[in-house]
């Protein structure tokens, strides 16, 4: 290698590093943002009737309308070169995700109190071991995204028909959705340091924002189980 390729090098290596960390930056500010949004609802006492009103409808409608925006969000975040468009996907999909938590967060509360610091500290465990394996491997994950788009729409159908029909899928179904979140979290950070385009780390943090929020919401589930078999 000579001079002008080592130059280069060098530079792209600063260059992805940069991304890196602008990517994590907004990845964190995205999680603050969804732990202010939870603790204004919950002080205010709005968590309440926004909870019982998302529980007393069937699950379909409030999961459509969180499916919809978490897909304009997306397409605002990853589909545009406009930085702002890209902020205001990511602000969008912070807002659904948080309003769809509501009732999961509030039962949990009410219920089993204590297991919602717990689930987040097994969450945040998983999502370093698996951050972890992704940089110190330096494997190309990209092979997990057939895998993981068959994984999303199965479960999709199943949670569907679960609605329809009333049964219910159990704590297994939520053990496969952390595993697939699992998958998820690998993927997006394989991404993350090998193939996203440097002018959109806003979208490479709802990305890893959406895997590690899906592994918050069924750890949390687990955990709400097991505790009521205690």
């Amino acid at each position: 290698m000579n001079y002008s390729e080592t130059v280069r090098s060098d530079a792209y290596m600063e260059s992805r590093a940069s991304f890196i960390m602008k990517t994590y930056a907004h990845l964190f500010g995205a999680i603050l943002l969804f732990l202010v949004i939870e603790s204004f609802l919950f002080i205010s006492g709005m968590a309440a009737p926004i909870a019982y009103a998302m529980l007393s409808v069937n699950w379909l409608i409030p999961l459509g309308l969180f499916m919809v925006a978490s897909w304009i969000g997306s397409r605002f975040a990853n589909n545009t070169d406009s930085i702002p468009a890209q902020y205001m996907g990511l602000f969008l999909f912070v807002i659904a995700e948080s309003i769809i938590f509501v009732p999961l967060l509030f039962m949990a509360q009410v219920i089993v109190p204590g297991v919602i610091g717990r689930a987040a500290l097994v969450t945040l465990l998983g999502t370093a071991g698996l951050t972890m394996i992704a940089f110190y491997t330096r494997k190309d994950f990209s092979f997990l995204g057939s895998l993981l788009g068959w994984g999303f729409m199965c479960a999709i159908l199943l949670i569907v028909a679960s609605s329809i029909f009333g049964f219910n899928m159990g704590t297994w179904f939520a053990v496969a959705m952390i595993a697939l979140a699992g998958c998820g979290i690998l993927y997006d950070t394989s991404n993350v340091i090998h193939h996203f385009p440097e002018n959109r780390y806003v979208g490479a943090s709802l990305q890893l924002f959406a895997s590690v929020a899906l592994m918050f919401w069924y750890v949390l589930q687990v955990m709400m189980s097991l505790s009521g078999r205690d």
